[in-house]
């Protein structure tokens, strides 16, 4: 049987360790998505470029006003495409994101959660007597943080819902955007 201060230290070090191993791993994945997310500007960024050039070339080659307006209109598509496939990307980047994050954080606060009951109630099997106000107010302490917790989680989770509802909704504007200029550029 281990003395109180042997468990609170063991607990201590394990709850470090624990730390430790989730902040490695949000780490590591936040590294991850910042270079999806590095690549994907990159490549729209040089994409960008290679089709200004172009364009620029062929618009200053046009013989007449109406040539110009012309090619101009017809570049619109493929940059209104362009833009919405990048958006499509990033919201997929973010929300993959955001749910590895969420996961990781929610396992080990879950985890943290059972550690600190478990070593709760075998602090208080040991508690001396007369201690037992003292136990029922950290109980209570205990009770009143997992709710607090379980409150904050419900709140993210609707906020990054909203957050993902309003990039959804952008990239479904930005979609029929593209498809009311598609017809336009057609006709031209």
């Amino acid at each position: 049987m281990f003395s109180v201060p042997e468990q609170l230290s063991n607990a201590t070090k394990a709850n470090l360790d624990a730390q430790l191993a989730l902040f490695s791993n949000l780490s590591g994945k936040t590294i991850e998505n910042l270079e999806k997310l590095m690549e994907l500007n990159l490549n729209a960024i040089k994409g960008s470029f290679e089709s200004s050039a172009a364009t620029t070339k062929q618009l200053l080659a046009a013989k007449d006003p109406q040539e110009f307006f012309t090619l101009s209109s017809a570049y619109a598509q493929p940059r209104a495409e362009k833009l919405l496939d990048y958006s499509r990307h990033l919201t997929s980047i973010a929300s993959a994101a955001q749910a590895e994050l969420t996961h990781a954080a929610e396992v080990q606060i879950t985890e943290n959660n059972r550690k600190f009951q478990a070593l709760f109630d075998e602090v208080s099997k040991n508690a001396p007597a007369g201690s037992e106000q003292f136990v029922s107010f950290f109980k209570t302490a205990f009770a009143n943080m997992n709710s607090g917790y379980e409150q904050l989680s419900k709140t993210t989770k609707q906020a990054v819902e909203a957050i993902e509802a309003n990039m959804n909704n952008t990239v479904a504007q930005i979609s029929q955007a593209t498809e009311k200029v598609s017809p336009r550029t057609a006709k031209k």
